[in-house]
């Protein structure tokens, strides 16, 4: 059988969980199946047309934050129309259901992966939140399968649609480092640094960090604590903009980072990792912390506890709540050891690769 990839930036992932999801299910499933990976031509300097027995097609795509995507994957499945016709198509995120009409008409097999509720996101507007939940809507009557990352994604289609999904969450892996090099490049000491990992927007909170970050130093002004957030948007952004004013000796925000060493050494060594997604399923950047000895702070929604249960603590979204969850772990009053342990066992046991792959493998052998 032939799987066409259709929906993300493409292979090497370089940018979010959609695109690690790709490469590390191709890779586990490429020698039972012919693999065809859309990539988006601007976003790679080099371009093979293979990796790992990969397929890697590169197309253009439109450079407007509302139209990049949906123009890339309208080219992709043109192309596989033209040049994999006996394929099915894996496509990845619900934005994309209209681009999808074609393959339907020519009664293709299509799964969707849905990801998370982009219409709750603040940085669409009226018309960009309208089409996303529209775009869901239609997923829904488009495609053969629903994935759903989560129970809780799962189980808003089935009470908004009245739509059964397939459930495969994100993996991830255990990652520990015994170099502190990166620490020193920092300035930054094991355990006296909180850190976020996250993209510089709303629904993710990172100035609700900042905020509470400075309110404790001002009410511990001898920590010696600081806080370090990377990432940034690929976008315009008044929001991304402010963050960035608040820099400083103790705010230390690096931009984008995708060296894996440097980002292992850094969760691995923080006092706690912050997660302010509050929009979304199973998110791979919560899976990663898990998977590498952070103690974690995340954002009290249902996504986040269904993910880590007992491996944090939570807090609400205001100052006072994640202000409290930071006294707690820097005065010790929480039990950082239990939690890690729960969340490096998680891992092994529900978020690995190697499970995820089959089940991707399985779905999509049976649609």
């Amino acid at each position: 059988m032939k799987f066409l990839f259709i929906g993300t930036r493409g292979i090497p992932a370089n940018y979010s969980g959609f695109e690690i999801c790709v490469q590390e299910v191709a890779k586990r499933i490429q020698n039972t199946h012919e693999i065809v990976v859309y990539a988006r031509r601007g976003h790679y300097f080099k371009r093979p047309n293979s990796i790992d027995n990969i397929q890697i097609v590169y197309l253009p795509s439109l450079k407007l934050k509302s139209f990049e995507t949906l123009s890339h994957t309208f080219l992709s499945v043109l192309h596989g129309l033209v040049f994999h016709w006996s394929a099915k198509y894996m496509v990845f995120n619900p934005a994309n259901s209209f681009a999808l009409i074609l393959p339907w008409i020519f009664r293709k097999k299509i799964a969707l992966n849905v990801d998370g509720l982009e219409w709750k996101r603040d940085k669409w507007n009226r018309f960009g939140k309208i089409y996303f939940k529209l775009a869901a809507w239609f997923s829904t009557k488009i495609s053969d399968t629903i994935v759903a990352d989560s129970k809780g994604m799962a189980e808003y289609y089935k009470l908004k649609w009245n739509t059964e999904s397939r459930l495969i969450e994100y993996g991830s892996y255990i990652n520990k480092s015994i170099n502190f090099d990166n620490l020193k490049n920092f300035d930054l000491k094991r355990n006296k640094y909180i850190l976020q990992v996250t993209r510089l927007e709303p629904e993710n909170n990172p100035l609700l960090t900042i905020q509470a970050f400075k309110k404790f130093k001002l009410d511990n002004p001898n920590s010696n604590l600081k806080l370090i957030i990377i990432g940034d948007v690929p976008y315009k952004s008044n929001y991304s903009n402010n963050i960035k004013k608040e820099k400083r000796n103790d705010i230390i925000l690096p931009g984008y980072l995708y060296d894996l060493n440097i980002l292992t050494e850094l969760r691995n060594n923080c006092l706690a990792y912050i997660h302010g997604n509050q929009v979304g399923g199973t998110n791979p950047a919560l899976l990663e912390a898990m998977g590498s000895y952070s103690f974690i702070i995340a954002r009290d929604v249902n996504f986040n506890r269904e993910v880590l249960e007992n491996g944090g603590i939570y807090y609400e979204k205001n100052l006072e709540s994640l202000l409290h969850c930071l006294k707690l772990t820097f005065h010790e009053k929480v039990n950082r050891k239990k939690a890690i342990d729960f969340s490096i066992n998680k891992i092994k046991k529900y978020y690995n690769w190697d499970r995820i792959a089959l089940n991707y493998k399985e779905m999509l052998e049976n649609i």
